[in-house]
């Protein structure tokens, strides 16, 4: 059973070597800023945690101020270094330590710090950190006594600008944690905390990268694929799969909702909609998704609209897009250029799936030359012949719910 209290004290794992116990040593972003609500953004970023980490050991997650100590029974190192890989991918979480836990004296310490800088070349920097002021030496004097010992062993210099490696300290109330490195985690609040939204998600480079600065920002999201089925193959669809199982590292749980679309997009071309057959597609998917959003408890749809990024995206057009549907559209990519988006596409993981040929339902039955300046009046005539209403209703009965979980290779 896990807990979310204070620590348990009790001697460390007999076959931990540094005579410690291996553990993950979580720093938390701007959760800690929260006042009178940060309890309520740290339990459900616990609860996030252990989520996360259930394939592959259950675990005890303490928290204390500004960090949180995940410990699981019989820990060996293959598996804390598994459980601080997969932590670091939580939202809401700076740092993720894979440390050891030892006996809050200083014989403890010297162990695990020479054990920690055994084999290792160059310079380092102890950096020591006491949250319990009773502990007999202050910060600074503990930093000095490592050091030396380091030094003394070793042989190797201090260097307290720039150092090659960083041995961390943490004195805490029932022991005392150490460390050399970490991996960074994505910061931002915990996913769940802001609500639930959906994203409009394609197989190309920016919906994805709109999903994740989303879930960064705490709202747990689902997914909504429009395939240009049936006159294109499945190909978007694994493509769709591939990205919100990538995604789903970031949150758990991820639904990806797929609408046949094509023959909506038929009908719309016969309607005479020729240069604004692009903005009434994209109104007729905003107004799908919002029928679907409110059935799954949205408060938003999500896209990954750019400004003036294609000659679709302009401000007149993004207008015309937001008259569509009466939910909030959020984009988080509006200011953003494609080098930028590229980049953190590459920082997520999703790039490379990104780049895989598909065909786009969006560029089915496209005219060649799209409407930069589309009217609203001159839609809504369109959508009037279409009936467009009753269209929408009938795509969001037609989904097809799938449930892409990370790390599962599985086919959609």
């Amino acid at each position: 059973m896990t807990t979310l209290d204070t620590a348990p004290a009790g001697a460390a794992g007999e076959h931990a070597p540094v005579d410690g116990e291996p553990c993950v040593l979580i720093k938390l972003g701007e959760v800690v800023l929260k006042g009178k609500n940060r309890e309520l953004f740290e339990r459900r970023l616990a609860d996030n945690v252990r989520a996360a980490v259930r394939p592959i050991a259950r675990v005890d997650v303490i928290r204390r101020h500004g960090v949180f100590i995940v410990r699981t029974k019989d820990a060996d190192v293959a598996t804390v270094d598994r459980l601080a890989a997969r932590i670091s991918d939580v939202m809401g979480i700076v740092w993720a330590h894979r440390a050891w836990r030892v006996g809050k004296d200083v014989p403890s310490v010297e162990r695990a710090a020479l054990e920690l800088m055994d084999g290792r070349t160059g310079s380092f920097a102890v950096r020591s950190r006491r949250r319990d002021k009773r502990f007999p030496m202050t910060s600074t004097e503990l930093d000095r006594h490592i050091g030396g010992q380091l030094a003394d062993a070793y042989g190797q210099p201090v260097r307290l600008k720039n150092p090659d490696h960083t041995l961390s300290i943490e004195v805490d109330r029932d022991e005392v944690f150490v460390y050399s490195g970490g991996l960074p985690g994505a910061g931002g609040l915990p996913v769940g905390m802001s609500g639930r939204a959906l994203v409009l998600m394609s197989g190309g480079i920016d919906s994805p990268v709109a999903a994740y600065r989303m879930m960064r920002r705490g709202l747990r999201v689902d997914y909504l694929h429009f395939s240009g089925m049936p006159f294109t193959g499945p190909e978007s669809i694994y493509k769709a799969y591939a990205l919100v199982r990538e995604l789903d590292k970031f949150q758990g749980g991820s639904r990806l909702f797929v609408v046949p679309f094509g023959k909506a997009q038929q009908q719309i071309k016969s309607s005479g909609a020729d240069r604004l057959a692009v903005i009434a597609q994209r109104r007729l998917m905003l107004r799908t998704g919002e029928l679907l959003a409110r059935r799954l408890g949205g408060g938003a749809l999500i896209t990954g609209d750019a400004l003036g990024q294609v000659s679709s995206q302009t401000l007149a057009n993004i207008t015309a897009l937001d008259d569509a549907v009466e939910l909030p559209i959020l984009r988080p990519l509006v200011g953003m250029d494609k080098i930028e988006i590229i980049e953190q596409a590459r920082r997520v993981r999703t790039l490379e799936i990104s780049e895989l040929p598909d065909e786009d339902c969006c560029t089915l039955l496209a005219p060649r030359r799209a409407e930069t300046r589309a009217k609203i009046d001159d839609l809504r005539q369109i959508e009037k012949r279409l009936d467009v209403g009753e269209l929408a209703e009938q795509l969001a009965a037609s989904v097809q719910e799938h449930r892409p979980v990370y790390g599962d290779a599985g086919a959609a």
